[in-house]
């Protein structure tokens, strides 16, 4: 049985474009576990990093360096405890700088990887985290801030800051008056909406 050389192309085009898989000789070293508390990351400024290669020094010089710079392989990036980012080996994902995104589920008991992906990951309220992360300056590698040329998120940096520290994987800390508020703030926001 012969493959016709139109079908041949079109499984190679596919095979060779269709993303990374993950075979039995390296599997995919980015699972769960890879996810833990916020406040076990190194804060810089108002998010959390922390390198899956052991370069932590490194990532954290570019997410504090004024004029930005490119992460290395393996940092890991967030703002929130139920979306990440991780910059992946070069190559890997050219479209998006070589970041793949995270949307998570977060509970006590850990962490589960809800979607994972590259352009095509959305998160829990619809927004596509490629588009919104993708009008950052080159300069900045994708990583949003007030500054760096994305769409403001709807939150403000005190409510960030509550989501961050009711991180249910943390050990639980005593809220403000401030938190108290942001918290029905955020109950409202993910209210359903009627129209």
């Amino acid at each position: 049985m012969s493959i016709s050389k139109t079908a041949f192309t079109f499984i190679f085009l596919a095979a060779t474009f269709a993303g990374p898989s993950y075979g039995t000789e390296s599997p995919d070293p980015i699972n769960a576990d890879t996810f833990t508390c916020l406040s076990d990351m190194t804060r810089v400024k108002h998010f959390f990093v922390d390198n899956l290669e052991g370069d932590l020094e490194a990532t954290v010089a570019v997410a504090n360096a004024p004029d930005g710079g490119t992460y290395p392989e393996g940092s890991l990036v967030q703002l929130v405890p139920g979306e990440a980012m991780i910059k992946r080996e070069a190559g890997f994902s050219p479209a998006t700088n070589d970041w793949e995104f995270f949307e998570l589920d977060v509970s006590p008991e850990g962490t589960s990887i809800r979607k994972r992906g590259f352009a095509e990951v959305n998160n829990r309220f619809g927004g596509n985290c490629f588009a919104c992360h993708v009008k950052a300056a080159p300069q900045w590698d994708l990583i949003c801030d007030n500054n760096h040329g994305c769409d403001p998120i709807p939150l403000t940096r005190s409510v960030i800051a509550t989501i961050q520290k009711t991180d249910p994987r943390c050990e639980p800390v005593e809220l403000s008056d401030e938190d108290k508020a942001n918290l029905e703030i955020l109950k409202a926001f993910a209210a359903p909406q009627s129209s």
